[in-house]
């Protein structure tokens, strides 16, 4: 059964380790450091270090958000994400970045597959979204149409939005 682990079930996963393999974990840097037992400085002066040792650890395929978020799978070629930017670090953007990876695994793709492609799908959304309305005060619903059209048109990622959104 695909499953997912972000936010409080990070927390719960940090105060009792446990292997979750075929699993995808979403931390952000903070909840990397409680599920690492560090603090986030060490986080993010190794990012692909963090992402892979949480991977190793818990059995899963980790997705470390942040500027480049990055998909880290034991014994796989490490994912990086080029899409994105600072209007995403809003409230619930994790949760619809959850939900895109979370809808993928469960419609049949691997847990790497699906983290991957739902974080470029996610990414690219903002970056669409930001290009509509800009940036500052962007909210994680301003993604949902843009999240429909790149499901089913990827490669409209580096045009000009629609603006009937």
């Amino acid at each position: 059964m695909p499953k997912i682990f972000d936010a409080d079930a990070l927390n719960l996963l940090a105060q009792s380790p446990q292997r979750v393999p075929g699993a995808i974990v979403t931390p952000h840097p903070a909840e990397a450091a409680r599920l690492l037992g560090c603090d986030t400085v060490q986080v993010e002066m190794d990012r692909p270090g963090a992402g892979k040792l949480i991977a190793e650890r818990f059995g899963a395929v980790c997705v470390l958000k942040g500027a480049g978020t990055l998909v880290c799978d034991r014994g796989a070629p490490l994912l990086l994400c080029d899409r994105g930017n600072p209007g995403m670090a809003t409230a619930g953007m994790g949760d619809v970045l959850s939900g895109v990876i979370g809808a993928l695994h469960a419609q049949g793709l691997d847990a790497r597959v699906a983290a991957g492609a739902g974080t470029w799908l996610h990414s690219a959304a903002g970056d669409l979204a930001a290009a509509r309305g800009g940036a500052i005060g962007l909210m994680a619903g301003d993604l949902m149409g843009h999240l429909r059209l790149l499901r089913n048109a990827p490669e409209k990622a580096d045009g000009i939005p629609d603006p009937s959104f």
